[in-house]
């Protein structure tokens, strides 16, 4: 029987903290898939967050070290100054990145730090319990908007990725999802890209990945990845966003 498909021997075998349905897991093993096919596991070192990814140096087979929350990029700064031919990457949730790591992910971007970012956008906070993140959609329902969110309220959706892009430093910028088949092969190949462009010395590249999360959505998982394609991609389309090569 011909073999279409094996794990990465990045991934490690022990059992998954995430919820059923967790679009973390894809994430993860796309990219150990990835550093596997660059051939740069001794040289890559990825950055945990604080949130549900808290643990991701479990599952990698690979060096990773942990930051406080929100500082995940100005951690990944210094070890790239200190080491500059390691290839560093973030591993980031919307609370994370987008809330109380806002400034740091702006001034790196701004500063072109020669880094990789990868944004996991599942639009609540998963690990305090499912409160309502920058990024929640309006009318979404949260722990903390039973009523949905209310942009009069609760301000409106923050479009971070969109907002790097006017920043001169900010090389690479994608957003992806992992809601369907064709949309993951497409995540590889961006998480594949800012890599790359990390290892050519291109500067700043960030795939942000819209990511499902049926616990506090309080969906099944199907209705979960129909939800990404019917609400989320309304607020946050997918596609290339920022392409330096094409300056």
């Amino acid at each position: 029987m011909k073999k279409v498909f094996s794990r990465s021997k990045l991934l490690k075998d022990v059992p998954t903290h995430y919820c059923p349905g967790c679009g973390h897991g894809i994430v993860h093993r796309l990219i150990a898939e990835v550093i596997e096919e660059l051939g740069i596991r001794e040289k890559t070192i990825g950055i945990a967050p604080v949130g549900c990814a808290v643990i991701a140096y479990d599952y990698w087979d690979f060096d990773v070290c942990e930051a406080a929350h929100g500082r995940t990029p100005a951690v990944a700064t210094g070890i790239k100054r200190v080491l500059p031919d390691r290839i560093v990457f973030t591993y980031q949730g919307d609370g994370d990145l987008a809330a109380i790591g806002t400034s740091e992910i702006l001034h790196t971007a701004n500063r072109g730090e020669n880094i990789s970012v990868v944004f996991v956008n599942n639009g609540v906070y998963g690990m305090t319990g499912g409160q309502m993140a920058p990024t929640t959609l309006i009318n979404q329902r949260t722990a903390t908007t039973y009523s949905g969110r209310n942009p009069k309220l609760d301000g409106y959706p923050l479009n971070i990725t969109d907002l790097l892009k006017y920043l001169n430093g900010a090389y690479y910028l994608e957003r992806c999802s992992v809601h369907s088949p064709k949309e993951v092969l497409k995540t590889k190949q961006a998480i594949k890209k800012v890599l790359q462009n990390q290892i050519e010395g291109r500067g700043f590249s960030l795939v942000e990945v819209l990511s499902m999360c049926p616990t506090y959505w309080n969906m099944s998982t199907q209705q979960a990845v129909d939800w990404i394609g019917a609400n989320v991609v309304k607020q946050y389309p997918l596609g290339i966003i920022k392409n330096g090569d094409q300056a």
